[in-house]
């Protein structure tokens, strides 16, 4: 089953971190979409809860040198 969520990062240094991680996001099985905007330092995420969990969205963040501070 498809869900959306957003990913507030913490304070993202530049917008190339903010693509670093939209890719990292994108290469995870089971993600549909991610947008990571710079400005906001929030990621949207479109993915499949049978193929990867929320956990593993932090986990690919986190291996970026960033973590989610918080999930909505």
């Amino acid at each position: 089953m498809m869900k959306n969520v957003s990913l507030y990062l913490e304070d993202l240094a530049c917008p190339d971190c903010a693509q670093k991680i939209g890719q990292i996001l994108n290469k995870q099985e089971g993600v549909a979409e991610a947008e990571v905007h710079y400005t906001t330092s929030k990621a949207k995420v479109e993915f499949d809860e049978d193929k990867v969990t929320i956990d593993d969205l932090k986990k690919a963040v986190a291996s970026t040198g960033y973590h989610v501070q918080r999930v909505v």
